[in-house]
C-alpha cells in the first residue's frame, strides 16, 4: 500500500481565509519538463503546495492584500458580474471613497459608517480591479477586504453516530441526564468554573440586569422556554434582526416588496387574494429558501420543502401579514410589527403538544427601507422573514444568558441580562465577512448593547490582526465602548493557529478548555488531568508574535437549541436529551461564557455606578485569570477566566495605560508583516534556537498614555517554565511616547515550543498594565547524514504532543509515519506547515486509526508531504477522547527524502509505436538512505508554450481528454517580468474545478482522474508591471491508452545518503501523438514505504509508425 500524499484539492480553501498548505503528489512530473530544457526554468509546485507561498505573497501592509487579489480573480475566472467590497477608511473620512466607488458605471455603493469609517460598495468585478487600486491611493483609505464567506464551524462532536465511537462508553463514572433538579454548579455546562456561579450567590442582583447582550450568529430560537425571561420576569429577546445583506448576499428570506397590489381583493401569478382596503406591496416567500439550514427546507414542519407563502406589506405602517394557512385570505392572519416594537412572534407550522418536538418555527418580521437594488439607483422597500439558520446562536444565547435550563437552578452566565440577536449567516453553512462587521456596527451603534458575543471566525490569509475588518473592531471597541468577546476558532492544537477576528486588538479572544469532569459528564470519556485545553482550541501567538487568544473559559456545554429539533446528547455519555437541549463543543461555546461572566460584571459595576470601560474590563479579567497547570501561555492567554477576583480588581480601580510594542519575529512570512520581522510580540520559531542554547532579544516597549513624566514599571515573567529571563534590574522607567528597550532571554531546556507572558506593571495602579507574549520554539533540524527524526512516547486520551522538524531547501518528500500503537488505540498525527496550518483536517473525525468514519479520506499510520517548504514544520500526535485505552503509546518516524535524476529529464528524438525504447539515468540521493525501487506508469500527453500576456489581460486555451485519464496537470511560470502576478484557473463546462492565484506567476493545477469532456484553460494577467511579460505555458494529461514507461519494480535501489547509482526503464509508444503536442512519460524512486523520494522524466520528440 502506497503512502498518502496530500491532494492538491484537498484541505480548506476558504476564499480570503489562511487557505490549508495543500500538497501535490505529481508536482515533480511536470516539473520534470523543464530540467532539460524542453523549456525554460519555472516552479512547478502546484497551488497551495507548502512548496510555495501558500498564498502568503503581500505584504499585509498592501491595502488590497493578496487573498483579496484571490478572490477577485476567481470572480473574474466564474464570470461573475460583481463584486463586493468593505473599505476601512479613517473616521469621519468616508464621503470621498464612497464618491470615487460610486462614481464607477455600474456600482452600487451600500451602508456607510462614516463615524466608524466603513463603506460598502458593489463594482462591476471587470471595473473592480482599477477601481479599488485607485481606491487604494487614496491617504484616508486604510483596508480594502473583498466579501467573502467565513463557515460556521460544526459545534457538535460529529462522528458520534460512527460505528466506532462505542469504545468509550466504560470509561467514566456514569453521570445522569441533566435536568430540573440539577444543582448551579455543574459539570454540564460549567458556567461555575469562570466563578460566574459564585458571583451571583454573592451578588444576586447583579446576575445580568442591566445588561443587554448582542448575539452576532446564526440567530436566536425564539420559542426556548429557558430564553423567555430574566430572573426578573422581564422579556429576554429584546431585538431580532437580520444582519445579512438584503441585495448581495442572496438570503431569500429578505422580500423586496415592489408590486403593487390594492385590497379588497388582486390577483397575482393567477391567483386572488384577499386583504382589508388600502394599497399594499406584496410578494412570495418560499420554505426553500431555508434548505441550506436546520431546518432543511420545512419551515411548517409538514415533511415537504415546497410551501409557498404570500407576503402583504404596507408601506405606511412598516407592517407586513403572512398568509399562514395559505388560504390566499390576508384577513384571518396577524398584522406584524418588526420584533422591538411589539415583540410580535409567528410561527410555521402547528404544533402537537403530545411529542417532545415542537412542530413549528417561530419567526418574526424586520424592515429596510429604501434600500437600492441595481446600478440604476432602483430603491425598494425589503420585508424579511425572520428565522434562525442553526442551532449555533441559540446554544450560545443560552450560555449566555439562558434562566432556569430543564426548568430548574441551571442557569446560563448571566441570566438577569436581557439579549439582542443578529442573524448574521446566510443558508450556505457560513456568513460573510461583510455581514459579520454590519451586523457588528449595527449592534454596537444601534441596538444599545453593552456587550457582544461572536462565535465565528476564521484563519486569515495572515493571522496578524491588520486587516480592514480587524481595524473596525478595534474602533468600534474605542468608539462606543462596548466590548467584544470573540471565539479564539477550533484549528489547534498547532502552533500560530489563532482565527480571525478574534486575533484582532482589544478584542477578547477565548480559547477553550475542558475539566475531567465536563470529559464524564458530557462526553462519558475519563481522563486523569484535572484540567486542560481541549485539543482544538486554536492556540497562539499571532503571526506577529501578538497576545492571543486572551483568555480561556469551558468550551462544552449542555444548553438551549432549537426547540423543534430533538435533544442531541453525545451517543458515550449514555443518556437522552429532551427536545431544545444539545452537547455542543468549541471556542465557540467558551467565548460566550466568557461574554457572559463579563456581562455579570458590567451588571455589578453599573448597580455601583462604576466606570467600567473596555479596557478597564479587559485589565481587570487578564490580570486576574488563573493558571492552567501544564498548558503554556501561547495556549491559554492569560488563563482561565475568574470573575470574582475579578470584581475585586475592578472594586479596586483596575486601569491601564496604553502601549506600543516591537520584539522580533522570526518566521517563514514574517516578510508579510506590517513591520517586516517585527511585531507585537517576541515569536522565534526560525531562528535556530537549540536546547541549551541561550538568546538575547531586545523588546521595544513605548508609553502611549497616562502621565507625561517617566513611570516606573516592574518587569515580570508569568507562565514561564524557566525559558525566559531578564538580565535587567527587574523594572523600567517608561517616559511618555519614548521608546524604550527591554532585554530579554530565552534558554530554553528541552525541544518544542515554549512560551510566557512578560509583564510590564506600574505598580502604583491596581491591573497589570501590560501583558506581552514570547514564544520560542526549539526544532530538530533535518540534516547530514541521516535526514531522519524519531521518537517515541505515550499520549493520554484526549491530549496531544508536539514535535517541531526543520526541513532545508531542496528536499522532494517529507514523510511521517506513526506506528507502535496499541490495539484498537486511536491515536493520529496531524502534520502543520511552518505556517500555521495543518495539511490535514484537525476536525476530530478525521485521520484516526481504529475509528469508522465513512468521509474520512486521510491514511493514519502513514503520508508524506512532497516539495516540503523549508522551515520549522510542527508533526502533532494526539488521542482521542473515544480511545480505549487512557495510555496511548506509539512511535513517530520522520524522514526526509530527496534523490535527483541525471538527466531531469530526458529527451528522446524518436520512437516507434510498439517498440521499446530504453532509457538511462543516474539518480544521487541527497537526503535520507533509500532501501526501495523503481515504478513506472503511464505516458502523458503534453503541450509547452511561451506565450505572452498583457496587463489585465485573460487567454484561454483548451485541452479536450477522454475516458481514463489518470490525471490532468496545468502549470505557469517563468515570466520575463518577475513582478508579474499571473492567476491560473482550469474549468469544465463553465464549473471551476480547479484554481491557483497566491500573489505570484508560479501557479500550477493538478486534477486526479479528470472527467472526459473539454477543459478551459485561463490565464489572468492579473499584474504585469512591465505591460507585458512572457511566460512559461504547459498542461499534460497521462493515459495508459498513451502508452507506458516500464521499469524492473522487483530490482532493490539501495542509496545511502550522498550515494549514485544508474537506472533504466523502457519507454512504449501507443500511438502518434495529437497534433501539437509531445509525449512524457516518468519514472519514480520510492522508498522501503512507498513513499517518492524523486523521479526522473523523458520526453518523446517524435513518433514513427
Amino acid at each position: 500500500m502506497t503512502p498518502q500524499s496530500q491532494s492538491p484539492l484537498s484541505g480548506r480553501s476558504v476564499p480570503g481565509h489562511r487557505r490549508a498548505a495543500r500538497i501535490a503528489a505529481a508536482a515533480s512530473i511536470v516539473a520534470a519538463l523543464v530540467a532539460a530544457g524542453a523549456v525554460p526554468a519555472f516552479s512547478a509546485a502546484p497551488a497551495d503546495d507548502p512548496g510555495t507561498s501558500a498564498g502568503v505573497k503581500a505584504a499585509s501592509s498592501d491595502k488590497l492584500g493578496s487573498a483579496d487579489k484571490e478572490l477577485l480573480a476567481q470572480a473574474e475566472a466564474k464570470g461573475e458580474k460583481n463584486v463586493t467590497v468593505m473599505v476601512a477608511t479613517a473616521p469621519g473620512s468616508t464621503e470621498q471613497v464612497a464618491g470615487q466607488l460610486g462614481a464607477v458605471e455600474g456600482a452600487v455603493v451600500g451602508k456607510t459608517y462614516d463615524q466608524l469609517g466603513y463603506v460598502r460598495a458593489t463594482l462591476p468585478t471587470g471595473k473592480a480591479e482599477a477601481a479599488l487600486k485607485a481606491a487604494a491611493k487614496l491617504s484616508s483609505v486604510h483596508g480594502i477586504d473583498l466579501k467573502h464567506e467565513v463557515k460556521l464551524d460544526d459545534p457538535t462532536p460529529a462522528a458520534d453516530a460512527a460505528k466506532a465511537a462505542g469504545t468509550a462508553a466504560a470509561q467514566a463514572t456514569h453521570y445522569p441526564a441533566p435536568g430540573k433538579g440539577t444543582p448551579a454548579k455543574n459539570p454540564y455546562n460549567p458556567s461555575f468554573e469562570t466563578g460566574a456561579v459564585d458571583f451571583v450567590k454573592a451578588h444576586p442582583k447583579a446576575d445580568g440586569r442591566g445588561v443587554t447582550i448582542g448575539i452576532l450568529d446564526s440567530g436566536i430560537d425564539l420559542g426556548h422556554p429557558a430564553l423567555q425571561k430574566t430572573t426578573t420576569g422581564e422579556r429576554k429577546i429584546v431585538d431580532w434582526v437580520t444582519a445579512t445583506d438584503p441585495v448581495s448576499d442572496g438570503d431569500a428570506t429578505w422580500r423586496r416588496m415592489s408590486l403593487d397590489v390594492s385590497g379588497p381583493t388582486f390577483t397575482v401569478n393567477g391567483r386572488t387574494y384577499s386583504a382589508p382596503a388600502g394599497a399594499y406591496k406584496f410578494n412570495l416567500f418560499a420554505e426553500a429558501a431555508t434548505k441550506g439550514g436546520d431546518m432543511a427546507g420545512d419551515l411548517n414542519r409538514d415533511g415537504d420543502t415546497t410551501d409557498v407563502w404570500g407576503v402583504l406589506y404596507d408601506p405606511g405602517t412598516r407592517t407586513a401579514t403572512v398568509d399562514l394557512d395559505n388560504d390566499g385570505n390576508f384577513a384571518n392572519d396577524t398584522v406584524m410589527k418588526p420584533y422591538k416594537n411589539g415583540f410580535q412572534v409567528g410561527y410555521f407550522g402547528k404544533d402537537n403538544p403530545a411529542t417532545d418536538v415542537v412542530e413549528r418555527i417561530p419567526f418574526v418580521i424586520e424592515v429596510r427601507k429604501d434600500v437600492v437594488y441595481n446600478a440604476a439607483g432602483a430603491k425598494a422597500d425589503y420585508v424579511n422573514i425572520g428565522v434562525i439558520e442553526s442551532e449555533h446562536g441559540t446554544h450560545v444565547a443560552g450560555i449566555t444568558a439562558a434562566n432556569s435550563l430543564f426548568g430548574g437552578r441551571m442557569n446560563g452566565a448571566a441570566p438577569g441580562a436581557k439579549l439582542v440577536s443578529s442573524r448574521a449567516c446566510t443558508w450556505s453553512g457560513g456568513c460573510t465577512n461583510i455581514a459579520l462587521t454590519e451586523g457588528m456596527a449595527d449592534l454596537v451603534i444601534n441596538r444599545g448593547v453593552d456587550i457582544v458575543n461572536m462565535s465565528i471566525g476564521g484563519l486569515p490569509a495572515l493571522n496578524d490582526g491588520n486587516n480592514a475588518r480587524a481595524e473596525l473592531y478595534t474602533r468600534l471597541i474605542d468608539t462606543y465602548g462596548v466590548q467584544l468577546v470573540i471565539s479564539a476558532g477550533n484549528e489547534g492544537p498547532g502552533t500560530n493557529t489563532i482565527g480571525d477576528p478574534g486575533l484582532a486588538d482589544k478584542v477578547i479572544s477565548v480559547g477553550a478548555a475542558i475539566s475531567k469532569e465536563t470529559w464524564a459528564a458530557n462526553y462519558g470519556s475519563r481522563v486523569t488531568k484535572k484540567y486542560a485545553m481541549l485539543p482544538f482550541s486554536s492556540r497562539g501567538p499571532r503571526e506577529d508574535g501578538g497576545f492571543a487568544p486572551v483568555i480561556t473559559a469551558p468550551g462544552a456545554s449542555i444548553n438551549t437549541t432549537q426547540t423543534w429539533l430533538p435533544g442531541s446528547p453525545v451517543k458515550e455519555a449514555g443518556y437522552e436529551l429532551p427536545a431544545g437541549y444539545s452537547m455542543l463543543q468549541g471556542t465557540s461555546m467558551s467565548s460566550p461564557q466568557a461574554a457572559g461572566a463579563s456581562a455579570l460584571l458590567i451588571s455589578a459595576a453599573k448597580q455601583r455606578h462604576i466606570e467600567l470601560t473596555p479596557a478597564k474590563l479587559r485589565t481587570a479579567l487578564t490580570s486576574t485569570a488563573h493558571r492552567i497547570p501544564g498548558v503554556q501561555a501561547h495556549e491559554q492567554g492569560s488563563g482561565l477566566i475568574n470573575i470574582v477576583d475579578a470584581w475585586d480588581a475592578i472594586k479596586d480601580g483596575a486601569t491601564a495605560h496604553e502601549y506600543s510594542v516591537k520584539a522580533p519575529v522570526d518566521t517563514a512570512i514574517d516578510f508579510a508583516l506590517k513591520t517586516p520581522g517585527f511585531g507585537t510580540g517576541l515569536y522565534d520559531r526560525e531562528g535556530g534556537l537549540k536546547a541549551g542554547q541561550k538568546k538575547s532579544y531586545d523588546v521595544v516597549i513605548t508609553r502611549t498614555t497616562g502621565p507625561d513624566r517617566p513611570v516606573r514599571h516592574e518587569l515580570d515573567w508569568k507562565y514561564n517554565d524557566g525559558t525566559f529571563g531578564l538580565p535587567g534590574s527587574g523594572s523600567v522607567m517608561l517616559p511618555l511616547n519614548t521608546p524604550v528597550t527591554v532585554k530579554v532571554t530565552a534558554k530554553p531546556r528541552t525541544a518544542g515550543v515554549h512560551s510566557a507572558i512578560l509583564e510590564a506593571d506600574d505598580p502604583r495602579t491596581e491591573g497589570v498594565d501590560k501583558q506581552i507574549m514570547a514564544t520560542v520554539v526549539v526544532s530538530k533540524e533535518l540534516a547530514k547524514p541521516g535526514y531522519t527524526f524519531s521518537a517515541s512516547g505515550s499520549v493520554q486520551r484526549n491530549s496531544h504532543k508536539s514535535y517541531f522538524v526543520t526541513v532545508p531547501e531542496g528536499a522532494k518528500n517529507l514523510e511521517v509515519a506513526l506506528g507502535g500503537l496499541a490495539a484498537n488505540s486511536q491515536t493520529r498525527f496531524i502534520g502543520i506547515h511552518p505556517y500555521g496550518v495543518g495539511v490535514e483536517d484537525s476536525s476530530t473525525i478525521f485521520c484516526y486509526p481504529n475509528y469508522n468514519n465513512p468521509a474520512n479520506t486521510c491514511r493514519p499510520d502513514l503520508r508524506s508531504y512532497p516539495e516540503p517548504t523549508p522551515g520549522v514544520w510542527e508533526i502533532e500526535v494526539e488521542s482521542r477522547r473515544t480511545s480505549p485505552l487512557l495510555d496511548n503509546p506509539y512511535k513517530l518516524d520522520v524522514s526526509l527524502l530527496g534523490a535527483s535524476f541525471d538527466p531531469a529529464v530526458k529527451t528522446l528524438p524518436e520512437a516507434k509505436v510498439g517498440t521499446p525504447a530504453p532509457v538511462e539515468w543516474k539518480v544521487t540521493n541527497g537526503f535520507a538512505a533509500i532501501d526501495g525501487k523503481l515504478a513506472g506508469g503511464s505516458l502523458g500527453s503534453a503541450k509547452v508554450a511561451r506565450p505572452s500576456i498583457k496587463n489585465g489581460e485573460s487567454q484561454e486555451s483548451t485541452v479536450t481528454i477522454g475516458e481514463g485519464v489518470e490525471r490532468l496537470d496545468v502549470a505557469i511560470g517563468g515570466v520575463s517580468d518577475t513582478g508579474a502576478d499571473l492567476d491560473l484557473t482550469v474549468l469544465l463546462n463553465g464549473v471551476r474545478v480547479g484554481q491557483s492565484a497566491d500573489g505570484d506567476s508560479e501557479e500550477a493545477v493538478s486534477l486526479l482522474k479528470p472527467a472526459a469532456g473539454t477543459y478551459t484553460i485561463v490565464v489572468d494577467g492579473y499584474a504585469v508591471p512591465a505591460g507585458t511579460t512572457e511566460y512559461n505555458y504547459r498542461d499534460v494529461y497521462f493515459a495508459a491508452s498513451l502508452g507506458s514507461v516500464k521499469v524492473d519494480s522487483t530490482k532493490p535501489v539501495k542509496l545511502a545518503n550522498g550515494a549514485s547509482a544508474q537506472v533504466s526503464a523502457e519507454v512504449l509508444v501507443g500511438g502518434a501523438a495529437p497534433e501539437g503536442r509531445q509525449f512524457f512519460g516518468e519514472v519514480q524512486l520510492l522508498n522501503g514505504r512507498g513513499t517518492v523520494a524523486g523521479a526522473g522524466s523523458v520526453v518523446i520528440e517524435k513518433v514513427t509508425p
